[in-house]
């Protein structure tokens, strides 16, 4: 090693293990032996330490409280910006999207995204993304299925929710796998007990069978606000009420019925921006 060699041109061989000794007792020579601990996400995942940063940092602010209704997923979810005031019935929201994540991405994460945060309901919105860097329908619906018994293993009692891949303008030749990993998803989710299957696939789609381009921003992958208000719309009737959800409200009940101050709703934390191969496919954050 080469801090042994400078030692013997430095030091007589008879003081090196008496010198060596006191090295290792100040800790100089264990320092330059043992690599130091290894802190990073594992290779594949390393861009998302930025966000897995921030969603800790956001809840040493203010900690989510349990029993909540959980939102994971990619951009669709992480750029819903007024989920708490369309949901405002919900006691407690967690939008917990990172933009440009995988289903595989998702159960990965489940423990820092999901677990921890104990809710009563958990909604998913992952797969495009998946498709879009080159996997298969039949990856998807693995990873939705670790991603399913790593919750249910844990919270046996939580409702899952699987929001089915919308049709986006930007990725209109990827329709056939999203078509044919949709139909997975949903056979599979038929098999769940305290599970459901929301589609949000078909009523994004024009009187010809295609995206509709009206309920997307410029980029035509990103939905626009008649975008989540549809969402909103289809999405609301299946959050179930918890035992704090005041009498008379639904889920889709909309902002006016109660102030942001009394929803005890939770922000998600400003993303960073990552680079990856997927921005080669219309976008680098989905």
């Amino acid at each position: 090693m080469p801090l042994f060699a400078a030692m013997h041109r430095r030091f007589p061989s008879a003081r090196l293990s008496a010198l060596a000794r006191r090295l290792a007792l100040s800790g100089v020579l264990a320092a330059s032996i043992h690599a130091p601990a290894q802190t990073a996400l594992p290779a594949g995942y390393s861009r998302w330490q930025a966000s897995m940063d921030a969603f800790a940092a956001a809840d040493k602010l203010r900690q989510p409280q349990p029993d909540g209704v959980l939102f994971v997923g990619s951009s669709s979810i992480r750029y819903w910006a007024h989920m708490a005031q369309d949901f405002s019935s919900m006691p407690v929201v967690i939008n917990r999207g990172f933009g440009g994540s995988t289903m595989d991405d998702c159960h990965h994460f489940v423990r820092q995204l999901v677990l921890q945060y104990r809710p009563r309901q958990v909604m998913v919105y992952a797969g495009d993304n998946d498709l879009a860097e080159g996997r298969t329908p039949a990856q998807v619906l693995e990873s939705f299925q670790g991603f399913v018994r790593a919750v249910r293993a844990e919270l046996p009692q939580a409702h899952i929710g699987y929001i089915s891949i919308k049709p986006s303008p930007a990725r209109a030749a990827l329709l056939p796998q999203v078509r044919e990993t949709n139909a997975l998803l949903k056979a599979y989710v038929a098999t769940l007990s305290n599970a459901d299957f929301i589609d949000i696939f078909a009523p994004m789609l024009d009187a010809q069978g295609q995206p509709r381009a009206d309920l997307y921003g410029p980029d035509r992958l990103h939905m626009n606000a008649e975008g989540y208000a549809l969402w909103r719309g289809v999405i609301g009737p299946y959050l179930l009420p918890g035992p704090s959800t005041p009498a008379g409200l639904t889920a889709g009940g909309g902002a006016s019925h109660q102030s942001d101050a009394a929803q005890r709703s939770v922000p998600v934390p400003a993303p960073a921006t990552v680079s990856t191969s997927a921005a080669l496919h219309s976008g680098a954050s989905r």
